[in-house]
């Protein structure tokens, strides 16, 4: 097992190392039992699977996400300016009908 350095939120942290301090062992072996535990169901980890996949895509999907979203974007604002056009142009041709009429 490798040793890493994990940041926990304040309430997390609190409460597993009261866990630790209860049962007099280190709050990494705490840590590790949480994860042992919520791994040791195939449903726990696809849920937790799916949660970090949605939470944080991986590189290419977020990569591709955020090129769908700028072209999205891309395309309502051609989609608009488009429309501001044509109401230019409309407005144009009925002051020219005014215009033309006696």
């Amino acid at each position: 097992m490798g040793n890493y350095l994990v940041s926990l939120p304040a309430n997390w942290e609190e409460f597993l190392k009261s866990l630790a301090d209860v049962h007099e062992i280190d709050v990494g072996k705490v840590i590790n039992g949480l994860c042992e535990w919520a791994f040791s169901v195939a449903d726990y980890k696809t849920q937790f699977e799916v949660w970090l996949d949605t939470a944080y895509p991986p590189k290419g999907e977020a990569e591709d996400y955020a090129r769908a979203e700028g072209e999205e974007a891309s395309e309502a604002e051609e989609e608009n300016e488009d429309e501001a056009e044509e109401e230019v142009h409309e407005d144009r041709d009925y002051n020219e009908d005014r215009d033309l009429k006696p």
